[in-house]
């Protein structure tokens, strides 16, 4: 099929497909190395023990099977889809200041300061979300 070809455009077209398959192959984000302790850096003060986030809204961030329990109202995990969960939602600040997470600013409710995830930090737990938010 490619003997009539010039070498250049079929060395060409085994780099493009060698880059999509590459592009494909997206190592799996692992909940115990990689999200848990972004939780535990900036989050488990308040969403731990007695802590002020579980006290309001029964969300405790300290291991798999608390984050996927969610709030009192409800899982705060859709796995498979980031945009669905509000713990994205909420440490990507696209919700009111009021309940953006950690709170780092003047306008919001929690009383605990803390700084914001790096983007680096949020697209971890995007893509561990949208991978799923399998207990890895």
């Amino acid at each position: 099929m490619f003997n009539d070809r010039p070498l250049k455009f079929r060395l060409a077209l085994i780099a493009v497909v060698s880059v999509f398959v590459l592009l494909g192959c997206e190592r799996p984000v692992s909940f115990s190395s990689q999200v848990q302790p972004i939780l535990n850096n900036a989050c488990i003060s308040c969403h731990s023990g007695s802590g002020e986030g579980v006290t309001q809204t029964k969300l405790a961030l300290d291991n798999y099977e608390s984050v996927m329990q969610g709030t009192k109202l409800g899982p705060v995990v859709v796995p498979g889809s980031a945009v669905s969960s509000s713990l994205y939602l909420v440490i990507n600040h696209l919700v009111d200041t009021k309940i953006q997470m950690p709170p780092h600013h003047d306008n919001k409710f929690a009383q605990g300061e803390g700084r914001a995830l790096t983007t680096e930090q949020i697209e971890v737990i995007k893509n561990w979300i949208d991978q799923g938010a399998n207990n890895n």
